[in-house]
């Protein structure tokens, strides 16, 4: 067993305070919630703290079209992402928000201490503005053509074709995300922090041994080209928290979050009388992990660090990344039904069916990981039901029938047991090393050795030979602490199923110290099925309700961007026409483009979601009256470029054109994202 005293501080990637949680999302927080029960099994003190990342423009925005404020939205939205999380079994400590009073407090000292030891920076910059909406543009508000690679349609950070960062000035035709303008240049005072003052200190925090390998050769490119200082101030209208001796300067959303790590673990000191300076103070010896998504390195590796040796603070003892998630070998995508939220999943499958199916695909790198759903069926109903629980399910009968629940005083073959035993200390080095799949390939060649063994012995045949019953009784109570022993090197994977494990052995499986002794003589409860088959026809069903998800909205006012029109062209067949999802939308927002002679921009509600589209029927329609009315689009339209936005859909009209052109109107009872069949 490995050292006893750690105190371990584990955390997950913030996520976003203006979305459901969905099964991409859901990857990052099972393997984090897998590595933290991990390290309790073992007997350590580890505490899993995060929050919920409610800063900044979107949430403002999104605010603004459902005329509420964003302390509303980002409270409601917080509750629900907890209840998802805690379904999913995840065993976070504490569960936060970047907009408490907690994090509010150490974004202002860990500035004030970067202030006051020169770090901070302060000059004017020229930035881009939208004119239409009044508001300088955050860097992930501006779209355009990378300057490295040309890919089209990215942020105005970074790019996630070739990964390069660069400031938003250096994008190709550069459009505001939020109207479709092109943005005009302005002039205004920043904050920013001299990165490069931390270039030594950076360079020897990445060769301790924080990073993954290729972690930290790729930070040797950014290095290469040299480290910029670091913008952190953004101007008001924002949703943040202001900088102290401002009036109209926010903190940077980047600047709050990585910090809500901190203030998410400070209010649970608070609430457990834990010393959170012995966590997080420059001499600490305990240990903070972060697991974050290959995206997000730049800010957690770089930045992040930087602000804690700034400040005078500890930095993290490791930063893991992983890789993305694609479904059945592509992107996530509404039109198949792949882009599963993660509580369309839980109404229909067990969660620990998807915990196994991730873990058993998990490996310490950053590579990507295919949630392949055929073979989800396949592994999870082959090893979990077909292997693990049927080992209790094939002997627990006898013990109940035979032998009045209660186990046999000695093992037949102990050396068995303690073959399992052994198999302890590697099992655990891989969950140590979040090396999950090689973990799960070593449990389940035992359950196929235990599996072996019962068949060897047939106690369903011993049991009908005279003087055997004795013998049986050992067998199957072999059987069951080989059980035993598998479920607790599965529960960091499968809390609910241990759970129920452990009520039927009387035994808490969790507990890895109790391995190397057999439960004897000690009487087990009934036999509960633990864990059923997953049935196909309930992934399929998973499969549409992510199809069927465009929910009527609230208000007419929803969330973000939507659909375009264009009118029919060549002929097409049935099969082609059946491949068409026809949804009523309601018109939020309809708007004249001046450079443009046919086209309206209009802001569609489909339900869940809004969308842009550009429509040719500026001819026929005032923009201003078509605010609020109901039509008709196509919603598994692929989102096209245009010269003034892209545009993500398309409304449909009828006419002979000019004047003479009618979008079409569903009849009475339509509600947006209803579909037109």
């Amino acid at each position: 067993m490995t050292n006893k005293n750690r105190q371990i501080l584990v955390t997950s990637a913030l996520p976003y305070a203006n979305g459901a949680i969905h099964l991409g999302h859901m990857l990052e927080y099972i393997q984090t919630d897998i590595w933290a029960r991990f390290q309790r099994s073992q007997g350590h003190e580890c505490y899993f703290a995060w929050a919920d990342d409610a800063h900044g423009t979107p949430v403002m925005l999104w605010a603004r079209a459902e005329g509420k404020t964003p302390e509303e939205l980002i409270d409601m939205m917080n509750e629900q992402h907890k209840t998802d999380f805690r379904d999913f079994g995840i065993s976070f400590d504490n569960y936060s928000s970047t907009h408490s009073e907690y994090n509010r407090e150490l974004v202002e000292l860990i500035y004030g201490r970067l202030d006051q030891n020169g770090y901070i920076e302060r000059r004017p910059v020229e930035q881009f503005y939208d004119e239409e909406e009044g508001m300088f543009l955050p860097d992930r508000f501006i779209r355009g053509t990378c300057p490295k690679c040309g890919t089209q349609d990215q942020y105005g950070d970074s790019c996630e074709s070739c990964g390069s960062t660069y400031s938003p000035t250096d994008l190709i035709d550069p459009h505001s995300a939020v109207t479709g303008s092109k943005p005009v240049m302005k002039a205004s005072e920043h904050y920013f922090v001299r990165l490069g003052d931390f270039e030594d200190a950076l360079k020897d925090w990445i060769a301790s041994g924080a990073l993954q390998s290729e972690i930290s050769n790729k930070l040797q490119e950014w290095f290469t080209d040299g480290l910029r200082d670091w913008d952190i101030s953004r101007d008001e209208p924002y949703f943040g928290f202001r900088i102290p001796g401002t009036e109209d300067k926010y903190f940077y959303v980047w600047v709050d979050a990585p910090v809500g790590y901190m203030a998410s673990f400070k209010e649970l000191c608070v609430k457990k009388g834990l010393d959170f300076e012995a966590w997080w103070g420059k001499d600490s010896n305990a240990e903070v992990h972060h697991f974050i998504g290959k995206d997000i390195v730049y800010f957690h590796t770089l930045f992040w660090p930087a602000m804690l040796m700034g400040a005078n603070m500890r930095t993290p003892t490791a930063v893991y990344a992983h890789g993305f998630l694609t479904v059945d070998g592509a992107k996530m995508s509404k039109s198949r039904g792949t882009f599963i939220s993660a509580r369309t999943y839980l109404d229909h499958l067990h969660p620990d069916y998807l915990r196994y199916y991730y873990a058993a695909k998990l490996g310490p790198g950053t590579g990507d990981i295919d949630l392949n759903l055929e073979d989800f069926v396949l592994r999870v109903n082959s090893d979990v039901v077909g292997k693990v629980v049927n080992i209790a399910s094939r002997c627990a009968g006898f013990i109940g029938r035979q032998f009045d629940g209660k186990l046999s005083d000695s093992l037949h073959r102990p050396e068995l047991f303690q073959q399992f035993v052994e198999a302890r200390a590697g099992i655990a080095a891989d969950f140590e090393e979040r090396n999950y799949q090689s973990a799960v390939r070593r449990i389940m060649k035992l359950a196929d050795e235990a599996n072996r063994y019962i068949d060897e012995e047939k106690p369903w045949l011993q049991i009908k030979e005279e003087g055997k019953k004795a013998h049986v009784h050992e067998v199957c109570t072999q059987g069951i602490n080989l059980f035993s022993i598998l479920m607790s090197y599965l529960s960091p994977v499968l809390p609910f199923t241990a759970e129920r494990a452990g009520a039927f052995l009387n035994r808490d499986v969790s507990v890895w110290r109790n391995i190397d002794k057999p439960l004897l003589g000690v009487t087990v409860n009934t036999f509960q099925p633990l864990l059923t088959r997953v049935d196909p026809l309930k992934v399929n069903a998973v499969i549409e309700a992510s199809k069927e998800s465009l929910k009527p909205a609230k208000s007419a006012s929803s969330a973000p961007a939507g659909p375009v029109i264009e009118p029919l062209a060549a002929e097409i067949t049935i099969d082609d026409f059946l491949k068409l999802d026809l949804r009523v939308a309601r018109i939020v927002k309809a708007e004249a483009i001046p450079e443009a002679d046919k086209l309206l921009r209009l802001t569609l509600d489909i339900g869940n979601e809004t969308r842009i589209v550009f429509a040719g029927i500026k001819s026929a329609y005032n923009a201003a009256q078509l605010e609020g009315r109901l039509t008709v689009m196509v919603a598994n339209l692929k989102p096209r470029k245009m010269r003034f936005g892209t545009s993500e859909g398309m409304v449909l009209a009828a006419g002979p054109g000019g004047k003479d052109l009618f979008i079409l109107e569903p009849g009475e009872g339509a509600t947006p994202g209803m579909r037109v069949t």
